[in-house]
């Protein structure tokens, strides 16, 4: 499938201190729902996880993902993204996990980090971006 371009709406939620909810499925079928913090890199969207997390097992073995993204001062403001994840990696994934630690948090490092706990960067390459 084609990547597609964010909507002007979509990266207005994306760079604004908004939550998002990561739908995926897990190895027996069943759906998962995990709030995230999220950044992007261009048209990609950044999500950051621990390692041994629900997230980090399941999106390594099916790559279709769904997230939806909400003004947290008017939920009604929304943009629901379906894509792929693209790509999973740790390097950078310390840098990114404090950059959105500054983003949601104000403060320069994870304070959610757990010290010998490696952390994944995600990438997800959107297919369709819904605006609501």
């Amino acid at each position: 499938m084609t990547r597609a371009r964010l909507s002007e709406k979509a990266i207005k939620l994306i760079d604004g201190k908004n939550f998002g909810n990561l739908a995926f499925v897990m190895s027996d079928g069943s759906p998962h729902v995990s709030p995230v913090w999220v950044d992007r890199e261009g048209d990609l969207i950044l999500v950051n996880t621990a390692e041994g997390r629900a997230k980090a097992k399941y999106l390594k073995t099916n790559h279709r993902v769904a997230l939806s993204i909400f003004n947290q001062q008017n939920p009604y403001e929304k943009v629901v993204i379906r894509g792929r994840v693209l790509d999973m990696t740790n390097k950078g994934a310390e840098e990114h996990s404090n950059k959105l630690s500054m983003k949601y948090l104000g403060t320069s490092k994870n304070p959610h980090h757990q010290p010998g706990v490696g952390r994944i960067l995600v990438r997800i390459e959107p297919e369709r971006v819904v605006n609501e």
